[in-house]
């Protein structure tokens, strides 16, 4: 009996070395907070759809110094409640080492207060410039979408550019159409642009009739429509049917082809900036950010047999980033903010700078004109 207990004994002091060696890393955690069903669902889908892409090929590849990533993937259905909630369970629960998302300017704006609070890195992929600004209040904030304000000045540039000094805007009251309001009307007037009807809609409307025709009325020679939500398709199909011939500007939210199919034809000749991905095709071989678009374009489309868009790039340069800072600093939340703040990183959104005052990282460079021609997005050439 004394042999077999010592010979058991034996074992079980081979056996736990041995296992203890040979065992797994611990996983990374990395949460995600995206609009996968509602009305902003054509944000939040593609982004989910890419954080998986690009999870899954990490881990084919045996992960990130031997560690698998494990996403752990929120709905906030684009509401501000639901992505707070939403945040707090990553955060307490999921115990992740950073968050990409939210979607929407709004429930970004509505969820950083709780990650700043836990000292959490939330890489957002909305595009209001007061995401992180002021920089002292938003430490552990950092935006994947170029900022409202300098989508705004590309547009502002073409206006200037082709005599237009009158316009009427029309925003959705989300928080992505006031912020984008607020920045229509701060910098108009540096641009000699007078805004001569200002007109709003909510997130549900239908049909913008009354507010063109008062548009119309006001001797506005172009119109700005600035909005995330349906209304984007909806505005330039009212605009034909009131035979309304202005220039029609979009803002950069329009940067999803499913946008002007839904509108068809009344779509064709409408102007928006947009990131890079929607003309990768059409960039010089040696633009720095050719590789990479044309990658991610390439593989996205080939698995989920669908448009690539602006919005999931976000979660690709978000995925990506936290890569990088997990294969240098580990899981370790502050390490990774600290990573963030000071990296230069050619991703889908543009060349980031980021730093200790810009934590966006981006211009008004990272943007191009674009326009509707034949249903797809062209780069505009006047």
């Amino acid at each position: 009996m004394k042999k077999l207990i010592f010979f058991v004994f034996m074992a079980i002091l081979f056996v736990f070395p041995s296992t203890m060696v040979y065992a797994e890393p611990e996983a990374y955690h990395v949460g995600c907070a995206f609009a996968v069903t509602g009305k902003a669902s054509w944000l939040g889908e593609p982004e989910r759809n890419t954080a998986r892409m690009v999870a899954d090929k990490i881990n084919a590849n045996g992960g990130i110094n031997g560690h698998k990533i494990v996403l752990h993937i929120e709905d906030t259905q684009g509401e501000n409640t639901r992505a707070v909630n939403a945040v707090k369970k990553l955060i307490q629960k999921d115990k992740v080492c950073a968050i990409i998302g939210p979607s929407r300017s709004g429930t970004s704006l509505a969820a950083i207060p709780v990650a700043e609070k836990a000292g959490v890195p939330l890489l957002s992929c909305a595009a209001a410039a007061k995401i992180t600004n002021p920089p002292e209040e938003r430490r552990w904030t950092f935006k994947m979408g170029q900022n409202d304000s300098d989508a705004v000045r590309k547009i502002y540039d073409h206006m200037r550019a082709n005599g237009i000094s009158k316009i009427g805007i029309l925003t959705g009251t989300t928080g992505f159409g006031a912020a984008g309001r607020e920045q229509l009307k701060g910098l108009a007037e540096g641009y000699e642009i007078e805004i001569v009807a200002d007109e709003t809609y909510s997130p549900g409307a239908t049909d913008m009739t009354a507010q063109l025709v008062k548009i119309r009325s006001s001797g506005a020679q172009a119109m700005v429509n600035w909005s995330i939500v349906p209304a984007q398709s909806i505005v330039p199909k009212n605009m034909r049917q009131l035979s309304l011939g202005m220039p029609l500007y979009q803002s950069h939210g329009f940067a999803n082809v499913k946008y002007a199919e839904a509108a068809g034809e009344a779509a064709e000749g409408s102007i928006f900036p947009a990131g890079r991905i929607m003309a990768a095709k059409s960039l010089p071989d040696d633009h720095p950010q050719k590789e990479v678009l044309m990658q991610y374009k390439t593989n996205y489309e080939k698995q989920f047999n669908d448009h690539v868009s602006t919005f999931g790039g976000h979660a690709w340069d978000g995925m990506h980033l936290i890569a990088a800072a997990l294969e240098k600093v580990g899981d370790d939340r502050a390490g990774i903010r600290d990573y963030l703040e000071n990296t230069r990183f050619v991703g889908i959104g543009g060349i980031f700078e980021f730093s200790p005052t810009d934590h966006c990282g981006l211009d008004k460079s990272a943007f191009e004109l674009l326009t509707v021609k034949d249903g797809s997005f062209v780069v505009l050439t006047d």
